[in-house]
Formats: C-alpha cells, structure tokens, sequence
C-alpha cells in the first residue's frame, strides 16, 4: 500500500522559514512523480511545486519560484520542501501527493495525483 505522511507545518513570522517533510512507504521515488499542493481556507487547491521521477527535475509555479525548494532524500524516502521568505500569503494546508504516472516531466499546476497525504497546517503572520 502506498502512504504518505507530511510533517513540519506550524507557526511562522512572515519572512521565517519552514521545510515540510513528506516520508513515503510503498514505492520509491524513481517510480513516482512527487508534487506538493496547497489550499488555503476557501480556496483551491493550488499545486506549488514537483519533482519528477525519471530525472529528478524541479518545477515551480512563479509564486514560490526562488523562495521553495523541492528535494528527495532517498536513504528515508522523503521528500522535502523548504520553504523560506514565507509571507501571510503562503497560508495554506500544505499536501504530498504522488503521480504513479512518473516521467521526465511535471507541471506543479497540472499534474494528477493518484495518492494523497493528510496534509500539514502552515500558518505565515505578518
């Protein structure tokens, strides 16, 4: 079965960091492409950010681009985002998810996830 549990949410000042951890159980991320979505109360989801599983490339959508970064560490089979510059806007319930789908590519806004996380709580106050 495939798991995923997300960790490192909580309380921030606007401008601090944060890295979410995301740790995996029932694939390896050479299979699965690894994305981390967001929804902040009363909105969308909205996809920030992935790594895909042929070649391990990054991708960013333009509001995070430079502030977040995506990384795998493979020896726990997690996956991180480190999150710094962080503003009020950044709010959100913070999801792992995972594309069984895999590739060379992904789109932080498009891709389809099949498996889901519980999600984490990021609070950023200004």
């Amino acid at each position: 079965d495939v798991h995923l549990v997300e960790s490192g949410g909580g309380l921030v000042q606007a401008g601090g960091s944060l890295r979410l951890s995301c740790a995996a159980s029932g694939f390896t991320f050479d299979e699965y492409t690894i994305g981390w979505i967001r929804q902040a109360s009363g909105k969308e989801r909205e996809g920030v950010s992935c790594i895909s599983s042929g070649d391990g490339s990054t991708y960013y959508v333009d509001s995070v681009e430079g502030r977040f970064a995506i990384s795998v560490e493979n020896a726990k089979n997690t996956v991180h985002l480190q999150m710094n510059s962080l503003k009020p806007e950044d709010t959100a319930v913070y999801y792992c998810a995972a594309d069984r789908a895999g590739g060379n590519y992904c789109d932080p806004k498009f891709t389809e996830y099949d498996y889901w996380g519980q999600g984490t709580q990021v609070t950023v106050s200004a």
